[in-house]
Order: C-alpha cells, then sequence, then structure tokens
C-alpha cells in the first residue's frame, strides 16, 4: 500500500540534531497516531511534515470518521499497554498525552455525528489543500501535486468524486435523522460571504508558481463551488439554527479541546477581574501620553483613539514590523530575557484568501516534521467582511504603538520562537504535535507580551494593556455568549466601546466566539495565568537564584507541555538543578 512506503521515510529525524534515546522512544509511540492522521487527513498531515502525501485528498465519509475512530482505540489500547510497562518517566509522560489525544479525538468525532448534521465549507478546504503546497519555502518539485490535488477535488480525476458533491449527499443523506442540529446562520452566511475570496485565492496561486494545464480544474472548481453556494442556500440555510449556541457538553468539550484547565465559574470570575484591574493600569500610562502629546481628552479610550490616527501607509506597514522586531530582539539580548537563534525572522501581509480564513493576526508554523529549513512566519491581516460582504477595514495592528505587542505576542518572543525552538533545539514528536492545543501555545504568547511590556515606551504599553484587555474580555465574552447571558450585539458593544477594537476587529472577535471556534478565544487567559503562576512558584522557591532569561529557556525546552505537567517539570527539573 502507498501509506507504507510513504510512512516508512518518517524514521527521518525531524531535528536538526540526534534526539535524545527517551526522545526516539517516543516517537515510535507518536508515529501509531501520525500514521492515522496520514491516512484520513493526509494534506494536515503533509503540512506538518509527512512525507508522500502531497497529491492525497481527505474523502469526507462517515465510515471512514467510524473507521478512523476504531482505528484510533486500537492504537490507544496499544499505548495504554506501552503504558504499563514503560519505566522512562519523560516516556511515560508523553504516553499519557498521546493516550489523552487519542482519547479526545474519539470522543470529539462521536459528539459531533450524533448532535450535528455533516456541513462544511469546501472552498476553505479546498483552498488549505492548496495553499499548503504552494508556498516559497516548499520545493518547487512540490509544487505540481496541488493541481494533482484541484483535479481530485473536482472529480477530474477517474475513481474520485467532486468533493461539493460528497458534501451535498452527506448533509441530505443525515436528514431524516432526527433531533441532528443545522449550522448557525450567521456561519454560513459568512461561508457564502468568503466563496469568493477563496476562488481568487486559489487562482492567484495557480497562477504566481505557474502551474501548467491548471485552466480546466479551476474552470470545474468555481463551478462547482458556485453551485454548491446554490444548494446552501436552498437546502441548508434554510434549516440553520438562529441560536448559534453549542449544546453545553459540545461546548464543554470544546474548551477541554483547547487545554482549558480553570471550571466556567472560575475563569469567568478571574477574567472580569482582570479587565477591570487592566482598566485601572491603562490610566496613567493614558494620562502621561495625553500630556507629552497634548491631547484633548486623557482617558484611555481617547488617547487609544488618537494613537490609531498614525496609521501606516500600506508599502510601509511591513519595513516597519521588521525594524520593530529589530528592536525588540536587541532588548531580550542586551537584557538577557531568552536565549534567540540568529536567523532572520519572517512577518508578511495576509492574502484576502488566508484572512478569509483566519481574519486574526497568527503565526504559520513551519512543519514539524522532515523540516528542511522551512520557517514559520507571522501573517498579518488588514481587513476583513462583515454582514453582506462588505469590506471592514483594521486600524488595530497598523499604527507604531501597535507593533510592540504584536511582534512580541506572534513573532519573537513568542510564537516564531516558540515553535521554531522545538524543530531546531528537538522536542519529542508527543510534545510538538499532540501536545498542542491552544491553551499551551497562547499561553506563551500572552505572557511573552507580559514580560517585554517595562521595555516599551508608554505608547506601547498602552496598547499591550489594551491587548491583555482584550484577552480577558474574551475569556468572559466567550462563555457568557453561550450561556446566553449577553448577545453578539452586547459583545460587539464592549469590544468597541471598552476595549476600542474597530469594528472589522470586533466582528472578527464575535464570530470567533460564536462559530470559528468557540472556547479557543479563552485560552489565552488560561495560559497566562497558569504560566504567571508557575514562575510565581519557582521564583518562591529559588529566591535570588532565580534567572528570569534560563526561567524561558527552560520552558522552551518542554515543547507544548499542559500546564499542569509543566508546572512539574519546572518544580522538579528547574528549580532543583
Amino acid at each position: 500500500m502507498r501509506f507504507k512506503s510513504c510512512l516508512a521515510l518518517l524514521a527521518i529525524s525531524a531535528f536538526a540534531q540526534t534526539p535524545p534515546a527517551w526522545v526516539a522512544k517516543s516517537n515510535q509511540n507518536a508515529q501509531l497516531l501520525i500514521n492515522i492522521d496520514a491516512k484520513y487527513s493526509p494534506e494536515s498531515a503533509a503540512s506538518d511534515g509527512v512525507m508522500g502525501l502531497d497529491a492525497e485528498i481527505t474523502v469526507p465519509d462517515e465510515a471512514r470518521a467510524h473507521a478512523r475512530r476504531d482505528e484510533t482505540r486500537v492504537v490507544m489500547k496499544e499505548l495504554q499497554s506501552r503504558l504499563a510497562t514503560e519505566t522512562d518517566p519523560a516516556v511515560k509522560q508523553d504516553l499519557e498525552i498521546l493516550i489523552g489525544a487519542a482519547d479526545r479525538r474519539i470522543r470529539s468525532s462521536e459528539i459531533y455525528e450524533k448532535v450535528f448534521l455533516p456541513y462544511d465549507n469546501p472552498g476553505s478546504t479546498i483552498f488549505f489543500g492548496v495553499k499548503s503546497l504552494l508556498d516559497d519555502q516548499i520545493a518547487a518539485d512540490r509544487h505540481p501535486a496541488a493541481l494533482v490535488r484541484l483535479k481530485k477535488y473536482t472529480g477530474l480525476t477517474p475513481g474520485f468524486t467532486p468533493f461539493t458533491t460528497i458534501l451535498e449527499r452527506q448533509y441530505r443523506a443525515k436528514l431524516t435523522t432526527p433531533g441532528l442540529l443545522g449550522p448557525s446562520k450567521i456561519e454560513v452566511e459568512k461561508d457564502l460571504g468568503n466563496t469568493s475570496a477563496y476562488v481568487n485565492g486559489i487562482g492567484l496561486l495557480l497562477e504566481k508558481y505557474k502551474l501548467q494545464g491548471y485552466g480546466d480544474a479551476f474552470t470545474k472548481l468555481k463551478e462547482q463551488l458556485a453551485e454548491y453556494d446554490t444548494f446552501i442556500r436552498a437546502e441548508v440555510l434554510p434549516k440553520s439554527r438562529s441560536d448559534f449556541r453549542l449544546p453545553p457538553a459540545v461546548y464543554t468539550l470544546q474548551l477541554e479541546r483547547y487545554g482549558v484547565d480553570y471550571t466556567s465559574v472560575e475563569l469567568t470570575r478571574l477574567a472580569h477581574q482582570s479587565f477591570t484591574d487592566i482598566q485601572k493600569e491603562m490610566r496613567p500610562i493614558a494620562i502621561r501620553i495625553a500630556k507629552a502629546r497634548h491631547l484633548p481628552a486623557s482617558d484611555y479610550r481617547s488617547v487609544i483613539a488618537a494613537l490609531k490616527k498614525e496609521q501606516l501607509d500600506g508599502d510601509k506597514i511591513l519595513p516597519h514590523y521588521l525594524a520593530r522586531l529589530t528592536e525588540i530582539e536587541e532588548i531580550v539580548r542586551k537584557n538577557h530575557l531568552v536565549t534567540l537563534p540568529d536567523r532572520p525572522a519572517m512577518i508578511r501581509i495576509a492574502t484576502a484568501a488566508e484572512t478569509a480564513q483566519q481574519p486574526a493576526p497568527h503565526m504559520q508554523p513551519a512543519p514539524l516534521l522532515n523540516n528542511h529549513g522551512e520557517r514559520g512566519a507571522f501573517v498579518l491581516p488588514l481587513e476583513t467582511t462583515g454582514t453582506g460582504g462588505a469590506a471592514l477595514k483594521y486600524d488595530d495592528f497598523t499604527f507604531a504603538a501597535a507593533s510592540w505587542t504584536l511582534t512580541a505576542h506572534e513573532a519573537r518572543p513568542g510564537h516564531e520562537l516558540q515553535f521554531d525552538a522545538m524543530i531546531e533545539h528537538g522536542v519529542s514528536l508527543a510534545r510538538a504535535m499532540f501536545a498542542f492545543n491552544s491553551t499551551n501555545a497562547e499561553g506563551w504568547g500572552l505572557y511573552s507580551e507580559w514580560y517585554m511590556l517595562p521595555y516599551m515606551p508608554d505608547e506601547g504599553k498602552l496598547i499591550s494593556l489594551q491587548f491583555r484587555m482584550l484577552r480577558a474580555a474574551r475569556a468572559f465574552l466567550d462563555p457568557e455568549l453561550q450561556q446566553g447571558k449577553i448577545t453578539p450585539d452586547q459583545a460587539m458593544q464592549i469590544l468597541e466601546r471598552d476595549v476600542v477594537c474597530s469594528k472589522a476587529f470586533a466582528t472578527e472577535e464575535v464570530e470567533r466566539f460564536t462559530f470559528r471556534s468557540p472556547g479557543q478565544a479563552v485560552s489565552y487567559f488560561d495560559g497566562m495565568m497558569r504560566l504567571l503562576e508557575i514562575r510565581h512558584a519557582a521564583e518562591k522557591a529559588m529566591g535570588s537564584k532565580f534567572d528570569a532569561g534560563k526561567f524561558h529557556d527552560f520552558i522552551l525546552s518542554q515543547g507544548l507541555l499542559p500546564p499542569s505537567l509543566l508546572r512539574k517539570a519546572v518544580m522538579t527539573d528547574f528549580v532543583r538543578n
């Protein structure tokens, strides 16, 4: 079988150096789950670095979903058997991570099948399948596989049914099943509004990388997506839910998948208190800025609005961010805050299609397997769309004061350093891939903003606190929206009035809470709070011996451990040594 031949290539080290013996052993355990990913989600697996899958596509099918769960159960049983006899503490810890990941996958697949009608957005899926092969960092000899995928998605390859046809059939087949919930109306309408962005994005990629003979497949794709949108308007939209809220059991599972470990009661209490505390912290800084700039008002809302008026021109945005990155790196090195690599970090502006898929600033990680020098990139969107597809332009990221905290979070010392450190220095695949969740990752990003704040000028401090206030707002708006305590319009008002977000940014945030990824936004606040707890415990135990730079290097060396395991590692391996 093809999977056997391609997966054998995974024996190639994922790291720039030979991994320790325990890592090599742990990676053999992780391979069992990677094999399943490669078989059932080849596009994602290939983007993670699994070799031999460039021409493969996911085939959505209920029987395949059942088969995937069955195979995952078999693997989970094998991992549990290995755990029972394993003596190495680090390998045992990784086995627990792998078993937990397998269990969550099974439960998530089952509950979504039992609760929801099968609904998907083919434009987003196909864009990812094409884009993940068409990139300047990907070897040119891999690019033609994007067209192979496109022909399979559109059914032009013999033996393949058009992706849109499969999705239509799945939806219609489950309509007779009583009690299944349709997608939310706001999600469906947003997907319809994004179709043209995905089509245009795919076309631009095919043209940019000069794939020969893509015309027929691209024309067919446009026809099929247009027909699918007609199907959505006629058959899905009328059955969509006006209520975006997830059933409580589903939302609870979402929080678990994102790594959130506070209870909802604890989280909302802490987040509301933090929101108020941050507002108090912002006031004296805003007063100083207003005085220095001779502004007519000194409340933080007015000062932020004034700073936002100093927008960077389009061709100056990227050079500004690159220059800011250099400033931050100098501060980090001068103050020994964390070890930085000698190579430069990457920052780029998002395309319209990338913005449709991910409308917030984000880090695009490099492949964690079989990495040949590919690096992660901080991707910055400039606009999104609102109701009816109207363009909404951000003013939140393109003024000088904002670049301090965004660069610290997404580039260095935040996510870029976090992900690329795993590749360059080597951690087990369990910790790099299967312990990965939003709390484990975003906690470091927000914590990076926190420890960089003292080195920023007042303007940078104010906006960094504004973004921290946003993360606190997320931690109570997300659950309170799901609980029905507030409405989307009320959430928009808080974000626009109190957090001083643009309409574009507030729209992106409310979409995140309601249908893009309910539960995910909570993870930033959760992760930072846990990291601060761990740091304070280490400082208390070590006293004057505590070294922040060494602490940060140790945190990065652990990969993406959950907070409970990270605390244990810090207190046993860092504090005692």
